[in-house]
């Protein structure tokens, strides 16, 4: 099976951990044909995150991404450390680094669990999958290797300009030689939210994200990402595209990306 990433080499520090990638063709962005697309970035991160310094009693609520330029699709590091320890809450950072630059800081909020079920509220209602729509590729319009390795499934009266649901899949590996966990999988299509619901017909204006924010209700499960977005633009160059996340049990969480509107 094909994947995004190869690992090159992993070694503990006294701060925590480095681990060093090369990037295979298929990470290749939408935006520009010589960087990675965010998605695959941040699932790659995503994945060190995954295994970094586990705590059974803990898992990830919040993971943020601020994305401070080009993700060159060259060799690159993932350098992964705790900034504030805890009993019940600690931060987590990772730092992607490439051709000597910081290009992407996540920063993670790992949280204790506890049962929580007499009291477990949504307002956000479930959405299910339509299995009986063929899969296609909703974005295969857009450039980029790593679109292209998606599957989608859309139920067309629930898609249109600006907003709509979208279920997303690939049978490509994250990591070469290494099983890709649900939680991993997920992460790595999550970026594509700002591509499936484009306010314009055309690529008159560019509407790149400057960060990933996501909030876990639950930790997902399953292999299909299922996406009820809606994007805004405002009228000072700056936008904003939020989704709610489905899985194939339910709603687990919420998504927000900054947007930078640039006329083309």
């Amino acid at each position: 099976m094909s994947s995004y990433y190869q690992r090159i080499s992993r070694q503990h520090t006294e701060l925590g951990q480095v681990s060093h990638y090369r990037c295979t063709e298929l990470v290749q962005g939408a935006w520009n044909p010589h960087e990675q697309h965010m998605a695959a970035a941040s699932g790659v991160i995503c994945a060190e995150l995954d295994q970094f310094m586990p705590r059974p009693e803990m898992r990830i609520g919040r993971i943020s991404f601020d994305i401070l330029g080009l993700i060159p699709a060259t060799d690159f590091e993932i350098s992964t450390q705790v900034i504030r320890a805890g009993r019940t809450i600690e931060l987590l950072e990772a730092k992607m680094s490439s051709q000597g630059k910081v290009c992407i800081v996540a920063r993670v909020w790992r949280m204790i669990m506890q049962d929580s079920s007499a009291v477990k509220g949504l307002e956000d209602a479930e959405q299910k999958r339509p299995v009986h729509i063929p899969i296609h590729n909703i974005l295969g319009d857009w450039d980029g290797k790593f679109i292209q390795t998606l599957k989608s499934q859309v139920e067309p009266s629930a898609h249109r300009a600006g907003k709509g649901m979208v279920w997303l899949n690939t049978d490509v590996e994250m990591v070469e030689g290494e099983a890709t966990s649900d939680f991993v999988h997920l992460m790595g299509m999550l970026d594509t939210a700002n591509g499936i619901v484009p306010r314009l017909p055309d690529l008159s204006w560019a509407f790149p994200n400057l960060d990933l924010q996501i909030h876990l209700l639950r930790m997902p499960r399953g292999r299909w990402l299922g996406l009820e977005t809606q994007q805004q633009y405002g009228d000072d160059g700056i936008g904003l595209t939020s989704s709610v996340l489905h899985d194939d049990y339910g709603v687990f969480g919420r998504s927000e990306q900054i947007l930078t509107l640039r006329k083309m």
